[in-house]
């Protein structure tokens, strides 16, 4: 029953981004379209592509920081191999958390210390969606004035807000945390009552390591920095000359939407919100697609490149496990 349910819901994903991409190409003038992907300035372009690859540099470096945070002491090529497999996954497994299973069981066999490693890619997983939020919330109250009139993205990012709100609440405060697990404790919930408990454990440890929090959340808010000035630049090879600022407000909005697990790695549930936000300041269904699509080429090309990295050092990964290095 329970692989019955794993399979219903990878093509439930699959069926969702299928349906939201149909919708989406019989809405735009598909000649339009490829028209415009084809007159792109390529020296433009390839700037994007540069600016997306320091997104995988922070990332990188933000997750090694809290690996040596609780001792876990790996070569950085080790640390590259399992990012760059879980980049690989995280773009072709059902949903864009997918890369994250696979970097937690892949150095997790390595270390033979699963429930830290796991603590690791999760709080890092966490920072970024908190740098997320700062990036957006700032970028709204800058903002402001172009916002009049479009209730939807403050709701929207209201909705945000309070999600990471109440994950923090349930993760690092004992008293929340102490009821929401009474809750929980029905025979149906016990798999949900015991992973959201060995999570709070292992997360709460980091309350030790207040500078380690702050600088990975100073790395999250440069991070999400980023990946706009990324979009911008994909925007202008197309020819889109709109404020930057509205790329601060929407991207950070469209990534959340995007790691709802209810696609496959995000796919046509990403290029719907970019096409319905971006709509609000004017830009057409065909522009702001085509912007979408080349986005997620260059994560795609980035994640190939993981992929390839990832093949091409298993043998390496299985003479470590024989002898793993001390820790």
């Amino acid at each position: 029953m329970p692989v019955f349910k794993k399979v219903f819901s990878l093509f439930l994903r699959i069926a969702i981004s299928a349906f939201l991409l149909f919708l989406l190409f019989k809405q735009i003038d598909t000649s339009s379209l490829v028209a415009n992907i084809r007159s792109t300035d390529k020296y433009i372009l390839s700037i994007a592509f540069l600016i997306y690859f320091l997104t995988y540099i922070i990332c990188l470096f933000r997750w090694e920081m809290l690996l040596k945070a609780i001792k876990i002491n790996l070569p950085l090529k080790r640390v590259i191999i399992s990012f760059a497999g879980g980049s690989f996954f995280s773009m072709f497994l059902p949903s864009t958390i997918g890369g994250d299973l696979i970097r937690s069981i892949d150095l997790s066999m390595h270390t033979k210390r699963p429930r830290e490693v796991i603590a690791t890619v999760l709080l890092d997983r966490l920072s970024g969606y908190i740098g997320l939020v700062i990036v957006a919330i700032v970028s709204i109250i800058i903002g402001w004035r172009q916002m009049d009139g479009q209730p939807v993205i403050i709701t929207t990012m209201l909705v945000i807000v309070g999600m990471l709100v109440l994950i923090l609440v349930v993760l690092f405060n004992n008293s929340i945390y102490s009821k929401v697990n009474k809750l929980l404790h029905s025979k149906k919930s016990g798999g949900l009552r015991d992973m959201i408990k060995n999570l709070h454990n292992e997360i709460y440890v980091f309350r030790n390591h207040k500078g380690v929090i702050i600088n990975n959340i100073f790395m999250s808010v440069l991070l999400q920095i980023t990946i706009p000035v990324s979009y911008y630049f994909i925007g202008l090879s197309f020819g889109i000359k709109i404020n930057m600022l509205y790329y601060f407000i929407f991207i950070p909005i469209i990534s959340a939407i995007a790691m709802l697990p209810i696609s496959l790695g995000g796919l046509g549930l990403r290029d719907a919100a970019t096409v319905f936000f971006f709509a609000k300041v004017g830009l057409g269904k065909d522009l702001a697609f085509a912007m979408s699509l080349t986005s997620f080429f260059i994560m795609v090309v980035y994640s190939i490149i993981g992929g390839l990295i990832y093949v091409l050092t298993v043998r390496h990964r299985r003479i470590q496990r024989i002898k793993p290095p001390g820790i």
